[in-house]
């Protein structure tokens, strides 16, 4: 189950390089510019450029219930969604936030 939801994270985040972020807002502001650390945790989580923090926080949840070593995934996966997560909630240094 852990290696079909990795694949899959994998393959959407291949193919969302493949169509390209998209720049700017519906009413014409530019969107935040995202690091690469930033996209590949979204990636292993699963979710679009503009997840909300409770988004994070859910998929975190239901993904690390799925990859703990109690329930049959490795300390390896659990590490990495943990570090995604770490990632994408850390404080931000931007003013604007």
């Amino acid at each position: 189950m852990a290696k079909l939801i990795l694949a899959l994270a994998v393959a959407w985040f291949g193919w969302w390089l493949w169509q390209g972020p998209k720049k700017v807002w519906t009413d014409g502001r530019r969107k935040p510019q995202r690091s690469e650390d930033e996209i590949g945790a979204l990636a292993v989580l699963g979710l679009d450029p503009g997840a909300t923090r409770d988004e994070i926080r859910g998929a975190h949840r239901r993904l690390l219930r799925n990859v703990h070593p109690d329930h049959g995934g490795t300390d390896e996966l659990a590490r990495r969604v943990n570090e995604a997560r770490d990632i994408l909630l850390k404080p931000s240094s931007d003013p604007g936030d």
